[in-house]
């Protein structure tokens, strides 16, 4: 199979591919590495985290069918506890990458499809920017991957989303809410200095001994470090206060203005929702109405995010599985799907109410086939 176009004939009329073009360079203050853009913006945030295991666990979920039962057992098989097609979404959107690995059985076939880790896998190419290889790096271990055997079948499967600025990496949507989630991480954190600090800007100590003098160094140096042991932290929330002459307890609190990290706060939740493409109010995030009711607002994420991303992943591992299945195929049932179940129940009335078409055609148009009669009358 001629899967990079290397043996096509037709490498004159191809454009030299650009290597090493980079990826657009965050913003702000946001780690640089993937790894640790997954720590800040996946692990340590919950918007993020549940955005993308909504997306996942849809997919995981969704029923598949495929031109071959042995396909449909590869696709359907699980990598460590976890649905292929589901982590193969979850890179896709985290990292813009997925890698599969196809292993072999030692007689011709496919014995099983293994999923990489995208951010150990770099992309080899020749003189003219085509990908030939791939190398595999784990501490200081490398294994070189060829993209294609001796006989042009792959070997690895690579599924990448559009990056307008890469020949060969694509975007995920981590960089796209850097930005937001960096603010409600930061707000999270002063969410807890707040709590720490009895929920408000507590005060300040005025010292007015009447005689106009200041505090020596040494009686500063206490007074700090007893309103630090003895009143600071959640644990001393409320805790009365007793003060030596000459000092007064003088209440601050936050105005209105000081107050709009709140508003921000769940602004960039939404943000993070949108760049993930999940409803806000799937994920539990409030003052969001841009949705009738919950049911609209599932069925636009099946129909906007979650189909589209798994017709992406199937379709890349049926292209791939090709030379090993005639006319492979994989798809999702869109009919099996609870929330598609009122769309397909509009789609049967109508087509039901249409007395010009016979029942061929009527068939035809759910996907049900002509029927047996008239295949065997064709």
């Amino acid at each position: 199979m001629k899967w990079f176009g290397r043996k096509s004939g037709r490498e004159g009329s191809r454009p030299v591919l650009a290597r090493g073009a980079g990826m657009a360079v965050p913003l702000g203050e946001w780690p640089q590495s993937y790894e640790a853009q997954v720590r800040s913006g996946y692990a340590a945030n919950p918007v993020a985290q549940r955005a993308v295991k909504f997306v996942m666990d849809a997919i995981a979920g969704a029923p598949l069918a495929a031109s071959d039962p042995a396909l449909l057992t590869l696709a359907n098989a699980r990598m460590q506890g976890l649905e292929l097609s589901a982590t193969l979404a979850a890179q896709l959107m985290l990292h813009g990458n997925a890698y599969v690995q196809i292993l072999g059985d030692g007689a011709g076939g496919v014995a099983e499809l293994f999923a990489l880790r995208p951010e150990r896998v770099s992309v080899e190419t020749d003189a003219a920017g085509w990908p030939v290889a791939y190398r595999y790096r784990v501490g200081g271990s490398v294994t070189p991957i060829a993209a294609e055997d001796a006989s042009g079948r792959v070997q690895l499967i690579h599924i990448r989303g559009f990056n307008p600025l890469d020949d060969h990496y694509g975007l995920g949507c981590l960089g796209a809410a850097s930005g937001a989630i960096a603010i409600h991480n930061a707000a999270t954190r002063w969410n807890k200095a707040l709590l720490d600090n009895a929920a408000r800007p507590s005060g300040a100590l005025v010292y007015e001994p009447g005689d106009g003098s200041a505090l020596s160094p040494a009686q500063f140096d206490r007074l700090k470090g007893e309103m630090e042991a003895g009143f600071a932290g959640a644990a001393n929330a409320g805790r009365p206060m007793l003060l030596e002459g000459g000092l007064k307890w003088q209440a601050m609190s936050m105005t209105p203005a000081d107050m709009d990290f709140v508003g921000l706060k769940a602004a960039a939740a939404r943000e993070i929702a949108l760049a993930f493409g999940v409803p806000p109010m799937l994920i539990g995030l409030p003052g969001d109405n841009s949705y009738a009711n919950y049911r609209e607002a599932n069925k636009a994420v099946w129909r906007m995010t979650i189909l589209p991303l798994a017709d992406l992943v199937l379709t890349a591992l049926a292209q791939g599985l090709a030379p090993w299945f005639a006319d492979a195929k994989l798809w999702v049932e869109v009919d099996k799907v609870p929330a598609m179940a009122e769309d397909r129940e509009r789609l049967w009335r109508s087509v039901s109410g249409a007395d010009f078409l016979s029942d061929a055609e009527k068939r035809v148009m759910l996907g049900l086939g002509q029927g047996p009669e008239q295949e065997r009358g064709s």
